[in-house]
Formats: C-alpha cells, sequence, structure tokens
C-alpha cells in the first residue's frame, strides 16, 4: 500500500494493490476473472456485450437493456393486434402463409419477445435501482459498507448518465465528466 496518489477524478486516500493484476486497484474496484483486470464500480460480468459493466459503461449497458425492452414490447404489441386483426377477417387477407404458419409465427414472435422483455426489463429496473442506491451489484453480493461518500440518487443519475436530465440520457453518448482525456491523464492511470 501507498497513500497520498493524487487523481483527476478523485484523491485516493490508499492505494491498493490487486493481488490478481498487479495494478492500482482503485476505491470500488473489483477484478473480473474473465477480463482479467480491475473494473471501478464493476456491478457485473455481461455474456450480452462480452464485456464487464462498471462505472465507464454501465450508461451504455442500461440504454441497451432499456432498447430491447422497448423493441420487445413493440413486438409483442405488433404480434397480438396482427392476430386480432387476422382473426376478425378469417385470416383472408393475411399473407402468403396458411393460417396455421401465421399463428405458429406470431406465437414464436409472442413468447420470444416476452422473454426478452421480462429478462431486459428486469435488468434495466435493478440497474436503476443500483445505480440510485449508489450501490453495484457485487457491493450488495458481497455485503459490502459503504466506505465511500453516498451521493443522493439525484448526484448518482447525474454521474453516469450526464449533468441534467435531457435528451442526451438516452442517446449513447458518453457523458463529458467520464470523457477519456479525464480517467486517462497521465497523473494516474489504471
Amino acid at each position: 500500500e501507498s497513500s497520498g496518489i493524487n487523481a483527476e477524478y478523485g484523491e485516493l486516500k490508499s492505494a491498493v494493490l490487486c493481488l490478481k493484476c498487479n495494478s492500482i486497484k482503485p476505491e470500488r474496484a473489483h477484478h473480473c476473472s474473465v477480463c482479467r483486470r480491475c473494473i471501478r464500480k464493476m456491478d457485473h460480468h455481461c455474456p450480452w456485450v462480452n464485456n464487464c459493466v462498471g462505472q465507464q459503461n454501465q450508461k451504455f449497458f442500461i440504454l441497451f437493456t432499456l432498447y430491447i425492452f422497448t423493441i420487445s414490447t413493440m413486438a409483442m404489441y405488433m404480434a397480438v393486434n396482427k392476430i386480432v386483426h387476422c382473426s376478425d377477417a378469417e385470416w383472408s387477407s393475411c399473407g402468403a402463409l396458411s393460417p396455421p404458419i401465421s399463428l405458429m409465427l406470431l406465437t414464436i414472435l409472442l413468447f420470444v419477445s416476452l422473454l426478452f422483455g421480462l429478462f431486459t426489463g428486469i435488468m434495466f429496473g435493478t440497474q436503476l435501482y443500483a445505480i440510485m442506491d449508489d450501490q453495484t451489484g457485487i457491493e450488495k453480493l458481497k455485503n459490502e459498507q459503504a466506505t465511500w461518500e453516498r451521493l443522493t440518487w439525484k448526484q448518482n443519475m447525474q454521474e453516469v448518465f450526464g449533468s441534467g436530465m435531457g435528451c442526451n440520457w438516452f442517446l449513447p453518448i458518453m457523458p463529458s465528466h467520464l470523457a477519456p482525456t479525464k480517467l486517462h491523464s497521465p497523473k494516474f492511470q489504471v
């Protein structure tokens, strides 16, 4: 351990070396055995995006789950709408496929979109809750006590999505305070 390392995004009171990757381990960082590196505010390793979800990409992961949830909900609506429309028309004007095949494909679409919608909706909700609670999934799982200064839920949301709620919150744009030029300064690299 060494102390007094100055970082542009915060003062490290004591630097701890990770025993697995031999790099400086910032506060609230955890080592990912899949990525083989330490990730600040690591929530989990996601096989969908083949990467860890942490401070640098949590916004993008949340937007990914929101977009998939929205598309799944839209697909369910369109499938139900098509089934109702075709049932009223006795399947006479519902495309080139036979009614049983059309119904089977629409049922598969409903099932898949329901599964994806439920899964991504739950992931979206748990990620938002973790941000507002200022505790990552790993910190909650390990029952780690907060040694950091806890922020309000609004401050936590702004830390992830950027200051001032607006259109940029829903676009995959890196918040300016997390821009690589600030985190990769010559004074401190992780």
